[in-house]
């Protein structure tokens, strides 16, 4: 069986994504043996996009024009499409602040260099072209990547966890810093398969690996108000990773 051919790129993001597959230390060899990867910048040094490509994965949000041109090519030179990581899927960090002003924001960053940059809002792949699959995080989870290699290497995908953070809580019995701490924690609202990582260690749930399916957004909102919470501190807590929630969504 010839190995499938990868290529793995990035867009406007901090290319921590990328770096999940180098933390793959140990299987990297087994990887190397059963995968041909011809395109990783930040990899290897041959950074032409010929294809054709079986899988690519892509980080990032799309915020310049050659951040499109460059989803354009992998999309038309790729079979699958991976949309890798919270910023491709949603937006991400990068997206938080689309409710500003775009000129305002890159002078604030950049000043006079600002004027000759071409930029947008960041926006996620969904909005340009189709993707056929799909790793959240910020970053992924290395389970999650290499359970979706081996099943690309048998021709399908994985399946992962589709209910909330919530629930990895309560099986690992953690201490609920919603309800019992008063905390803005939005363990109800994200997509599980970090196994409450920060919650196990008194962290809130900050909502990094995006939604979970059939989130009741409008009944966290009400709770969080109850607590004392003004709407903008609740807001600008849940855009953080995510910045097009439906506030008033019940399910």
């Amino acid at each position: 069986m010839n190995r499938p051919v990868i290529a793995i790129a990035g867009l406007t993001a901090c290319s921590g994504c990328q770096l999940t597959f180098f933390n793959c230390e140990t299987e990297l060899p087994e990887l190397a043996e059963h995968f041909d990867v011809v395109y990783f910048p930040m990899g290897i040094t041959e950074r032409s996009i010929t294809g054709p490509f079986d899988v690519a994965f892509v980080e990032g949000a799309v915020s310049t024009p050659g951040d499109l041109e460059l989803l354009l090519k992998l999309r038309s030179a790729s079979r699958v499409l991976v949309g890798f990581g919270t910023c491709a899927l949603w937006g991400g960090i990068a997206a938080m602040n689309n409710h500003d002003e775009r000129k305002g924001l890159l002078e604030s960053v950049y000043g006079r260099a600002a004027e000759t940059m071409e930029s947008f809002n960041p926006q996620p792949f969904r909005h340009f072209v189709k993707v056929d699959f799909a790793i959240t995080g910020c970053p992924p989870e290395k389970s999650e990547l290499l359970s979706a290699l081996a099943a690309l290497r048998r021709g399908n995908f994985p399946v992962f966890p589709r209910y909330p953070v919530c629930t990895e809580c309560r099986n690992r019995e953690n201490r609920c810093l919603l309800i019992e701490d008063n905390a803005i924690c939005l363990g109800p609202l994200i997509q599980a398969g970090c196994n409450a990582r920060c919650p196990a260690a008194g962290i809130i749930c900050e909502g990094c690996r995006g939604p979970v399916a059939e989130a009741n957004v409008a009944a966290e909102v009400e709770l969080l108000l109850e607590k004392g919470f003004t709407r903008e501190e609740i807001e600008r807590r849940m855009r953080r990773f995510y910045p097009e929630w439906n506030y008033e969504q019940r399910y």
